[in-house]
């Protein structure tokens, strides 16, 4: 039930530097999946940017999988580089880890994951295109994989807004399915802007799949409110 996060921070610093970010989300989601049976979620990163592009850091959240499991916390490491190759075009590639807390067989669900994100700058915004790949998707032994293409454009100073389309895919369905396919579509619209120091996000998305967990769509349209405090040391 789970899916790659886009949480994996890069930076193009050419300085070393420690931030950290909490974050309070009305529901917290992977691409179109809820992580927290339609609840809101408190969360917090570490980072670091260290010099010429290398970075690494943590991620911290609540999650609820459902009745008969009594995993409650995700806590995910990254590391990787940046790479600024032209004054347009940029590549981000690194390893992340996720583990699973609170249940005697929450460990078994941690799996690697690596990524590889491609940027391109333009007179009408930002493109991306992004993919990650595990080999042993939450822990069941079967490949996964995810590509995604977004774009973010500016409506005003401090108004962004962002489209993004991801597939995700199962690469051994008689170790993971979702729902009754393979693989499923992801569509997301957000309004991202900063208010008093405050980053404040607010999504509507959807997927192509009816996913239910203990008796509740995971995966239906919703709006998601998230609110962010970046904290420099």
């Amino acid at each position: 039930m789970l899916s790659t996060t886009a949480l994996l921070a890069s930076t193009s610093s050419a300085y070393a530097a420690l931030s950290s970010t909490v974050t309070a989300t009305s529901d917290y989601m992977f691409n179109g999946v809820s992580q927290t049976q339609n609840n809101p979620a408190l969360q917090a990163s570490l980072d670091y940017a260290a010099n010429a592009g290398w970075y690494l850091g943590a991620f911290a959240s609540n999650v609820d999988f459902g009745s008969g499991d009594d995993t409650w916390l995700e806590l995910d490491a990254y590391a990787g580089h940046y790479f600024q190759l032209t004054d347009k075009f940029s590549l981000d590639a690194g390893l992340a880890y996720y583990t699973y807390h609170g249940d005697d067989a929450s460990s078994d669900y941690n799996y690697p994951e690596l990524y590889t994100k491609f940027g391109y700058d333009s007179s009408i915004g930002h493109s991306e295109l992004n993919f990650w790949y595990t080999w042993d998707y939450f822990g069941y032994g079967g490949s996964h994989y995810i590509g995604m293409i977004a774009h973010t454009f500016t409506l005003a100073e401090g108004h962004d807004i962002r489209f993004s389309f991801d597939r995700s895919t199962s690469g051994d369905k008689d170790k993971w399915l979702w729902g009754d396919d393979r693989a499923y579509n992801h569509y997301r619209i957000a309004y991202m802007t900063n208010v008093k120091s405050f980053d404040l996000t607010v999504s509507a998305e959807d997927t192509n799949m009816d996913l239910n967990v203990s008796g509740k769509n995971v995966s239906d349209p919703r709006f998601v409110i998230s609110v962010a405090r970046t904290f420099n040391f």
